[in-house]
């Protein structure tokens, strides 16, 4: 349940049902969501669906800041090549395990309940309203860049996305090693994280 969730945050695969408290960070996100629900009901082939779902998160997500924070203090031990790989298996770990669910989408709908700005950071507070009537609480932090604002990692319940994945990559640096966990990442033998080992933790 929480993967499917997190997909469809990811996705970004909702109707927006209000805005409140709207500020360029949230225009932002809303703007993506917008360019999601056209491609649902305009390409309904699903490859060519999610390829095109995949370029607007891409436009959106900073992959390389949420790799960066994802390997915590491991990143600055790392060379560039290294660095650059790991983005690169990284992001295409966050493609296979949401972007890749937008199938599951079912209706949900999303509410933008406010901003907080803070310099060049900002956290976009949302409630997904799933069809049977419940409420998920997620929020994305946000990075103002030069082309905008963009996601770098997203809360779900009070769980956030990079500080479980950061859990998971510093285990088993710790128990194996760093090349190790290229290794499984390489033969995309890693799962999403469902656990809580990141509830509260901030990034």
């Amino acid at each position: 349940m929480r993967i499917h969730r997190c997909a469809l945050a990811l996705a970004f695969v909702f109707l927006t049902v209000g805005v409140c408290n709207a500020g360029e960070p949230t225009d932002q996100l809303k703007r993506s969501v917008d360019e999601v629900l056209k491609v649902l009901q305009t390409q309904k082939d699903s490859e060519p669906r999610r390829a095109e779902i995949r370029r607007i998160a891409a436009s959106l997500f900073d992959f390389d800041e949420t790799a960066k924070r994802a390997l915590g203090p491991h990143w600055q031990q790392r060379t560039p090549a290294e660095r650059d790989e790991f983005v690169k298996l990284f992001t295409e770990l966050l493609e296979n395990a949401y972007v890749g669910k937008i199938d599951r989408y079912e209706g949900e709908k999303i509410a933008y309940l406010g901003e907080t700005v803070d310099a060049d950071q900002a956290t976009v507070k949302t409630r997904i309203v799933t069809k049977q009537g419940t409420d998920v609480p997620v929020d994305y932090r946000m990075l103002k860049e030069k082309d905008g604002w963009r996601v770098y990692d997203v809360i779900i319940e009070g769980v956030s996305l990079v500080g479980n994945y950061r859990t998971q990559f510093n285990k088993i640096i710790q128990t194996s090693s760093y090349q190790d966990l290229v290794n499984r990442m390489r033969a995309k033998d890693f799962s999403a994280p469902e656990g809580q080992g990141a509830r509260g933790r901030r990034s």
